[in-house]
């Protein structure tokens, strides 16, 4: 179970990361959307997994490379923004989230499951 504190953190650490990742998308000129659409992060504070879900689908293979390469770079930004707040910076874990692309899937094999009656 989560305490209020780990839910805090994932809560700052989701809105600073949406914000840069919607700056950067801006700046990058191209038809892009990064949302961030979980954290999660350890009892000790130490590790937060970021869940992202990345439109459109045949860029998020680039997408998550470069956000890879860069997770330092992502881990200081979040240092400067939440540093006062808590001790230790968590380091940061970046997972594709699909769960739409499941959800839209399951909805269309179900769409097509009434369309042939059963017999």
């Amino acid at each position: 179970m989560e305490s209020n504190r780990q839910r805090k953190v994932a809560q700052l650490i989701q809105e600073d990361l949406a914000e840069l990742f919607r700056q950067q998308a801006a700046n990058a000129g191209q038809n892009l959307l990064i949302t961030v659409s979980g954290v999660r992060v350890t009892a000790d504070l130490g590790v937060a997994k970021v869940y992202l879900s990345i439109f459109p689908p045949e860029l998020r293979k680039n997408i998550m490379k470069e956000i890879e390469e860069n997770k330092a770079v992502y881990r200081n930004f979040m240092g400067q923004k939440m540093g006062k707040q808590v001790r230790i910076i968590p380091q940061l874990s970046f997972f594709l989230d699909t769960s739409l692309d499941d959800a839209e899937r399951i909805e269309k094999e179900l769409k097509g499951e009434g369309d042939n009656p059963v017999l």
